[in-house]
């Protein structure tokens, strides 16, 4: 499309009541980033109230017209990706507008590919439309969907802002009062009280009268940094200010107050330590594959659907509406002579619509057979079902499918095909227990009984575990400098450390409550078998495998390389210099923030063109000027690096390479990231928009 083009959604597609909406943009760098927001709006085109502004803070509608899903990685950038089920939309709304902004210094400008997709539920693409001429906006609308004679139409915006998620809330009736910018990084930080707000958050008050159903409490909506943590609700003040923690992130006020579950566990009320607490699902009993794949699909679908938020977190992606779910397992199903069994089946139902779907399960490592899902689909696609989904240990990477199908074109009903991860399931409802909360406490815990199933060694469920037989050849080819470019077990080890990583951002992001994406370094247009294959004999020459993770509130990028010629992991953060004080000063503040790092730590000073001083942490902390360069040439930052030695065999066990890095990031997040964070960095800018001076290593991400 071009831009202030419209087109009717009807004339694209017969199914259009369910839609990904997915918003698109890629930087050179790997530094750039977004976020989306919704607004609905009525006839005067307004906003009916403040619950009517969805963002990273406020992800979803009660009635499931709105989701947002959150961001994946692609090629070049990233992807955030937004469920609409039209059906659900008010009627006394007439338009949803689909916008993003950057926080802080970020400029639209600054990113390549800016684009806007819309597809059907069955993940086909129905338009596009890509915006070349972004400049100095922080914040642009994308596109809108708007009612036109019964029919619902997209229009194709390009609208930007430079006065960011401010300006353009406001021209929807959202009037928004910015905080005063932070203060140097060399400054010394005010004794902070209960009376000072959110860092970098903006105060908005709805103007337009909400109707009793969507009303919220009056007073004013916290819009916190994109890295805000959980929401917490908090009753209106009749006066004075507001009483929270000061510099606690806060979210949308909401009617209902979300449960989460306290972070520190009751006092057990056992004799000794060798009691077992009684547990909804026993794992211990467990012995056969089958008969973890029949305890796992049912636990999972009967959560499912006791629990709405959970159950629609995991289906929105799938196009299922937001409605009455009930689940099934073990159901027999005709085909043919032979009749099949899928593990589960999933049904929806809204406004007397109902969406279905068959669930295939795998657990322990298992593979998906292809030829197993190949029936699933075709008996899906007689019997009318909208999706099959596929449930294992394995992650789904772009570009290389775990099962191959082959679809019908001549059939009429299409079949989507969707995979989910154990490591998304347990991501997905931490998220939801410790951070976001849910209606009541019977329904968290259950989720947190979920997560002990899942966590149980015995369940089968533990996420990727193994990286496949291509390892160990390909390990010992490079420890004897035998292994050759091109090699296709090269290309089979890249995908598995992607794979691992996508598994750790998901772990990492569930535990701390933020968005925690891989990096994607990649020229523009490359697609993603080239993209590994290049991967791959760059690790035939060196030996390495790298990767980078971007973390909410952090002041950097978190790298990860494997050295598999030497046997060590090194995770690393690179924290950009302050734009005002002095290098001495910044070099006892940085000490200062490590105190209770490791002292094996290394510390690295960052300038141009050359290597800079350097030293373990136990040396530089009664000396932190050794930090600074001799010769008085600029300092562009601190790397800060931890070394251990992986695993050597290729699975989860304890001396795997699986289980190496996860005790990697997870020390180095604790012992070093986390107090940067805590104390905010070196410098007091927001961290997501910080550029790195650079990276120790070409890295590129899962």
């Amino acid at each position: 499309m071009v831009k202030g083009g419209n087109v009717g959604l009807a004339s694209l597609s017969e199914d259009t009541g369910s839609l990904m909406v997915s918003l698109g943009w890629s930087s050179a760098s790997g530094d750039g980033d977004a976020d989306v927001s919704v607004l609905l709006l009525d006839a005067g085109g307004k906003v009916r109230s403040d619950a009517d502004f969805y963002f990273y803070n406020n992800p979803a509608a009660a009635d499931g017209s709105v989701q947002l899903l959150g961001k994946t990685p692609t090629a070049n950038g990233s992807e955030d990706r937004v469920s609409l089920d039209l059906t659900a939309v008010p009627d006394e709304v007439e338009r949803l507008v689909v916008a993003a902004s950057q926080y802080g210094t970020g400029r639209f400008g600054q990113l390549d590919d800016l684009r806007v997709t819309v597809a059907d539920r069955t993940g086909e693409a129905l338009l596009g439309f890509s915006i070349a001429d972004a400049g100095e906006e922080s914040a642009f609308i994308f596109g809108e969907l708007y009612r036109r004679a019964g029919e619902w139409k997209f229009r194709a915006v390009g609208q930007g802002y430079e006065t960011g998620l401010a300006g353009l809330a406001t021209d929807f009736g959202i009037s928004v009062d910015e905080e005063e910018d932070p203060a140097p990084a060399d400054e010394e930080e005010p004794e902070e009280t209960e009376a000072q707000p959110a860092d970098g958050a903006a105060t908005a008050t709805a103007t337009a009268a909400g109707t009793p159903e969507t009303a919220v409490d009056a007073g004013p909506v916290v819009i916190p940094a994109p890295s805000a943590a959980a929401p917490v609700a908090v009753p209106a003040q009749p006066s004075g200010p507001d009483p929270v923690p000061a510099r606690q992130p806060r979210g949308p006020r909401t009617a209902k107050k979300k449960i989460t579950l306290p972070k520190v566990a009751k006092k057990s009320l056992a004799e000794n330590d060798n009691w077992r607490q009684a547990r909804l699902f026993p794992a211990p009993t467990l012995k056969s594959d089958r008969e973890r794949e029949m305890r796992a699909t049912s636990v999972l679908l009967a959560v499912m659907a006791q629990v709405p938020e959970f159950g629609r977190r995991l289906t929105a992606g799938f196009g299922a509406p937001a409605g009455r779910m009930q689940t099934f397992t073990e159901v027999t199903l005709p085909n043919g002579d032979t009749p099949r069994r899928p593990d589960g089946v999933i049904r929806v139902e809204r406004a007397g619509k109902l969406w279905t779907a068959l669930v295939e399960t795998k657990t322990n490592g298992n593979s998906l057979k292809s030829e197993q899902v190949q029936d699933y689909m075709d008996i899906a696609a007689r019997r009318g079902y909208e999706t099959v989904i596929t449930l294992s240990n394995d992650v789904a990477l772009e570009g290389s499918p775990l099962v191959e199908v082959k679809t019908d074109g001549r059939r009429k009903h299409k079949v989507s095909l969707w995979h989910l991860s154990w490591a998304e399931v347990a991501h997905q409802a931490q998220l939801l227990i410790r951070h976001e909360g849910v209606g009541n406490a019977a329904h968290a815990w259950l989720l947190q009984e979920l997560l002990h199933y899942l966590h149980h060694e015995n369940s089968g469920c533990h996420g990727f575990q193994n990286m496949g037989p291509a390892w160990v050849p390909v390990r010992n080819g490079i420890e004897t400098e035998t292994l050759c470019q091109g090699d296709e077990r090269a290309v089979a080890v890249v995908e598995s450390w992607e794979r691992l990583i996508r598994q750790v951002c998901l772990r990492l992001g569930g535990e701390l409550g933020q968005k925690v994406l891989p990096v994607q370094r990649a020229k523009r247009g490359t697609d993603q078998a080239s993209r590994r294959a290049e991967l791959a004999d760059r690790l035939c020459e060196e030996g390495r495998l790298t990767a980078e993770l971007r973390i909410d509130t952090t002041p950097g990028i978190l790298a990860i390389t494997a050295d598999l010629r030497t046997g060590k992991l090194r995770t690393s953060i690179e924290v950009p210099a302050p734009e005002q004080g002095y290098p001495l000063s910044w070099a006892k503040r940085l000490v200062r923030q490590l105190a209770e790092a490791p002292a094996d730590l290394h510390v690295e000073t960052l300038v141009e063109g050359n290597r800079g001083p350097r030293g373990t942490l136990e040396r530089l902390r009664p000396e932190p000027g050794d930090l600074l360069p001799k010769d008085g040439v600029p300092i562009a930052g601190f790397r800060l690096s931890l070394f251990k030695s992986m695993g050597s065999t290729r699975g989860n066990a304890e001396s795997g390479f699986i289980r190496s890095v996860d005790e990697a990031v997870d020390r180095f997040y604790a012992s070093v990231v986390a107090h940067l964070t805590q104390s905010g960095g070196p410098e007091r800018r927001p961290a997501r928009r910080a550029a790195a001076a650079g990276t120790a290593e070409a890295a590129v991400a899962g």
